[in-house]
């Protein structure tokens, strides 16, 4: 029951936390920092924001399982780590783009884990990871 409780309190905290980034300052830091790798179209085709195709489309990055979007190349280490149950949601994405190559290093066990992002996003990934979820509703 103890259990269950932590559980709960958990995900009203990790509910909340998504709404303290401010979406309207992700897309601009979207539009300055992350659009020169990645892009956001809708299912659809439609255009969210143009951007590169050196890293993956991120329309509905929010609770997909990391290294699966359908036409992408990733890294061996990231389809792994979606092997073993990753799941970007707020933590993991935040964490992730701080330091990609050490996330994924420390989520596998593996020192020689490697992610094809170089980039990293030192602050504001809240933000960031705001505007990702708002776009994808």
């Amino acid at each position: 029951m103890y259990s269950k409780m932590i559980l709960g309190i958990a995900a009203v905290f990790v509910a909340g936390s998504a709404q303290a980034g401010d979406a309207e300052a992700g897309k601009k830091l979207f539009e300055q920092r992350c659009r020169a790798c990645h892009m956001i179209q809708a299912d659809d085709g439609t255009p969210i924001q143009k951007g590169g195709r050196t890293g993956p489309n991120l329309y509905k990055v929010v609770g997909r399982v990391a290294g699966s979007e359908d036409g992408y190349r990733y890294k061996a280490s990231i389809v792994e780590a979606g092997q073993k149950g990753l799941i970007w949601d707020e933590a993991s994405l935040e964490a992730y783009v701080q330091d990609p190559s050490g996330f994924l290093q420390e989520y596998l066990g593996d020192s020689g884990a490697r992610s094809g992002m170089t980039f990293k996003l030192k602050k504001g990934m809240e933000d960031v990871y705001a505007y990702l979820a708002s776009v994808a509703n």
